[in-house]
């Protein structure tokens, strides 16, 4: 898949209000609903970078970001990232690790950039920082580790 078509798949066209109203329980509400209002800045090859704004939805009841929004982030874009390296699939995950180290607050907004580090036949790892964007410090880093599957050829 090329970098542009990953955009387009990880920019939706409604928002999660919208999403969440047509199919409160089905799977396909968790994934809009974390990545919805996200803006991809760049797709290339082995690079993702997209921002987001800390929405109340993506918050604790004190208005900081909660860690499973985070994690959610890291394993999608993380995928992703597999895709924008013209690999055909964007395997199943072994292990996705995050390290916080700051936190962002309801109206923050926040860069995410990942990157490959590794695509071997059968693993790949893929970082994904999460900076604010406004004074690039660090908030937090997340290694995602996936078995690359390959498709059956049945």
């Amino acid at each position: 898949m090329d970098p542009e078509a990953v955009r387009r798949s990880l920019e939706p066209t409604a928002s999660a209000e919208e999403i969440m109203g047509s199919n409160p329980v089905g799977l396909s509400f968790y994934d809009p609903f974390v990545i919805s209002g996200a803006s991809i800045e760049s797709a290339e090859h082995g690079r993702l970078l997209c921002s987001f704004v800390v929405a109340p939805r993506h918050a604790s009841p004190a208005g900081y970001l909660r860690s499973g929004v985070t994690a959610s982030l890291a394993d999608q874009l993380g995928s992703a990232v597999f895709f924008c390296s013209g690999l055909h699939t964007s395997g199943v995950s072994l292990e996705i690790s995050v390290s916080f180290v700051d936190v962002a607050t309801v109206g923050e907004e926040i860069e995410v950039e990942g990157k490959l580090l590794r695509a071997g036949k059968s693993v790949g790892v893929v970082s994904v920082d999460f900076r604010k964007k406004k004074t690039g410090k660090l908030m937090a880093q997340a290694r995602h580790t996936k078995y690359l599957a390959v498709s059956s050829r049945l």
